[in-house]
C-alpha cells in the first residue's frame, strides 16, 4: 500500500452523468438518482466541504443524491449539540439504559430503533465491506507514486505552508495526536486511543472512581452553577468547603451528560464502557477488536438486513482495494456492555463537525433502541471534543428524508438544520418542514435573487492529475481534442463548487 508521510492533496476520479439504481427507502426500481465518485485520497477539510455541499461518503465512494430528480430527496442535517436538550423520548431511552445497567431490567413494549442510516446496505463503510461495484480504471500503486512524484517537485512550498497550518490529511498515517482546525495552529484536539497492552493505562476509559466520590463531584458542579459568583467566592474566603454549601433550588433540567453519566449503585447488574478507537489507519485496539467487532456486524446485517451468511466475506473485510484508505478522521466507538462488544458507531471526526457514518449492533440488544442511545452518546462527544477544539460544534446526522415517514425521526434531535440544496445555506428545520409538507423537493432559502456562493467561478484553476503531472484545468485543456471534456469537468466542478475544484486533484485518463 502506497503511503507518504507528506499532507498530499484529495484525489478523486469522477463518473460522468447520474447513476440510477434501487431506493432504499420507498423500494423503487430505478427512482434513485446520484452524482458519484470515487476518493482514492481525501484530507478531512475537503470532505468537510463537500458534504456541506451535499455530498455524503459510503467507504470509499461519495455521492450526491439528484435533489430534484430522485425519488425520495436526502437533505443534509445537522445538529447544534451545544443547545441540544434531549426531548421526553430521548430521555426514556437514556432512563431504560440506566435500569438495564443498574437492575437488569428490560421495558416491555416497542423497541424499535432508530439508527442514524436505516439503509445499511448503501451505507457500508470501507473498515467491513468494500464497495466493489466500481471499475476503477488506474493502477492504485501506480498512480500513488506518480501523485508523489508530481507533489513533490510541483508544490514543495505548498506542502511546507500546509503542514505550518496544521492541514490534516484522512489517510495521514500512524499520528495520534491531530489537529482537526481550518488552518488555525492554536485549536487542537487530542483524540485518546488505549496503550500497547501491559503499557499505562487505557486513555479511552474515564478513570476509576467510587461512585460516592462522583456523587460528591456532581453534587459540587450543580451548586457551582447554581450559585452566584459572589456568593461562591465568600463561601471560599471564609474557608467553606464547596461540598458543604446550602443546596440552592433549581428548576434547571439535567443535562444531557447529568443523564448518561448517572452514579449506578456498586451492585450494578451491568457494565457499559464506551472506547474510541482509531479503524483508519487502523490502531492496534482496532486490529485486536476486530473478529469481534466484524461478528457483530455480520448477525447485524444476517438479522435485520436479511443478508445471507457469506455477505460479507472476512476476506473483504481483511483485504481491503489496493492504494490510500480513505478515512484518516474515520473511528469506531465500541459499546462493550459486560466484557464484549454490542454495537459500533462509526463516525467522522471532521474541522467543524462529527459526522455518524453508521451504527450496528447486536440484534439480541435491540430493546435498549442503540440507534437513538448511540446518537445522543455522539452529541455529547461532540460536546466533549468542542472544549478543545472551538470550531468543532456540530453533529450531521447524514440525510433528513421527510418523504419517509420513518426517517423522519432525526428532525427530532433539536436544534437542527437543514442544507439548502440550491444555495448551500443552513436553514433551521422548524422553518423548512411545512414546505416539506407540500413538497418533497423543497429550495428552504427565501431568498429568490440568492445563488450559490461557493459554485464554480473560474473553471481554468481547476487542478487535475493526468499523465504523472499535477496541473491547472487550463494547462490540461490545451492538450485535449475531446470536445465532450470541458462539459464533464464543468459538471464536476460545479457539484464540488470552486473551494473544492482548487484544492482536490481530479484524475484524468
Amino acid at each position: 500500500m502506497a503511503s507518504w508521510s507528506a499532507p498530499s492533496p484529495s484525489l478523486v476520479e469522477y463518473f460522468e452523468g447520474q447513476t440510477s439504481f434501487q431506493c432504499g427507502y420507498c423500494k423503487s426500481n430505478f427512482g434513485s438518482r446520484s452524482h458519484g465518485m470515487w476518493a482514492h485520497s481525501m484530507t478531512v477539510q475537503d470532505y468537510q466541504d463537500l458534504i456541506d455541499r451535499g455530498w455524503r461518503r459510503s467507504g470509499k465512494y461519495v455521492y450526491k443524491p439528484v435533489m430534484n430528480q430522485t425519488c425520495c430527496p436526502q437533505y443534509t442535517i445537522r445538529c447544534h449539540p451545544l443547545q441540544f436538550q434531549p426531548s421526553k423520548s430521548h430521555k426514556k431511552v437514556l432512563k431504560k439504559m440506566l435500569k438495564f445497567l443498574a437492575k437488569g431490567e428490560i421495558s416491555k413494549g416497542n423497541c424499535e430503533d432508530e439508527p442514524m442510516d436505516s439503509t445499511m446496505e448503501d451505507a457500508v463503510d470501507g473498515d467491513f465491506a468494500l464497495m466493489n461495484k466500481l471499475d476503477i480504471k488506474c493502477d492504485l500503486k501506480t498512480l500513488s507514486s506518480d501523485l508523489k512524484v508530481s507533489i513533490e517537485s510541483e508544490e514543495k512550498e505548498k506542502e511546507k505552508s500546509l503542514k505550518k497550518e496544521g492541514s490534516k490529511d484522512l489517510i495521514h498515517p500512524q499520528a495520534i495526536e491531530e489537529k482537526l482546525g481550518s488552518g488555525e495552529p492554536s485549536h487542537s484536539i487530542k483524540v485518546h486511543v488505549g496503550p500497547k497492552p501491559g503499557k499505562g493505562a487505557d486513555l479511552s476509559k474515564p478513570p476509576c472512581r467510587k461512585a460516592k466520590e462522583m456523587r460528591k463531584e456532581r453534587k459540587r458542579l450543580k451548586l457551582m452553577q447554581q450559585s452566584s459568583a459572589g456568593a461562591f467566592e465568600g463561601f471560599q474566603a471564609q474557608g467553606q468547603p464547596v461540598s458543604l454549601l446550602p443546596k440552592a433550588k433549581s428548576n434547571q433540567p439535567k443535562s444531557l451528560e447529568d443523564l448518561i453519566f448517572e452514579s449506578l449503585p456498586e451492585d450494578a447488574s451491568h457494565k457499559l464502557e464506551v472506547r474510541v478507537v482509531r479503524s483508519s489507519p487502523p490502531s492496534p485496539q482496532f486490529k485486536a477488536t476486530f473478529q469481534e467487532s466484524y461478528q457483530v456486524y455480520k448477525r447485524y446485517q444476517m438479522i435485520i438486513h436479511k443478508d445471507p451468511p457469506d455477505k460479507p466475506t472476512v476476506s473483504q473485510a481483511e483485504h481491503p482495494a489496493n492504494g490510500p484508505e480513505c478515512g484518516y478522521g474515520s473511528f469506531h466507538q465500541q459499546y462493550w456492555l459486560d466484557g464484549k462488544i454490542i454495537a459500533v458507531g462509526v463516525i467522522d471526526i471532521l474541522p467543524y463537525c462529527v459526522s455518524s457514518v453508521y451504527l450496528y449492533y447486536d440484534p439480541d440488544y435491540s430493546f435498549l433502541s442503540l440507534g437513538v442511545y448511540s446518537a445522543l452518546r455522539e452529541i455529547a462527544f461532540t460536546r466533549q471534543l468542542h472544549e478543545k477544539t472551538s470550531q468543532l460544534s456540530y453533529y450531521y446526522m447524514g440525510f433528513y428524508i421527510h418523504s419517509c415517514p420513518k426517517m423522519r425521526y432525526k428532525g427530532q434531535y433539536r436544534p437542527s438544520d437543514l442544507l439548502c440544496p440550491e444555495t448551500y445555506v443552513w436553514v433551521p428545520i422548524e422553518q423548512c418542514l411545512p414546505s416539506l409538507d407540500n413538497s418533497k423537493y423543497c429550495r428552504f432559502n427565501q431568498d429568490p435573487q440568492a445563488e450559490d456562493e461557493g459554485r464554480s467561478k473560474e473553471l481554468d484553476r481547476l487542478r487535475v492529475f493526468h499523465r504523472r503531472s499535477a496541473m491547472p484545468y487550463g494547462v490540461y485543456k490545451n492538450h485535449q481534442e475531446d470536445p465532450s471534456e470541458e462539459a464533464v469537468v464543468l459538471e464536476y466542478a460545479n457539484l464540488v463548487g470552486q473551494k473544492c475544484s482548487e484544492t482536490m486533484l481530479l484524475f484524468r485518463h
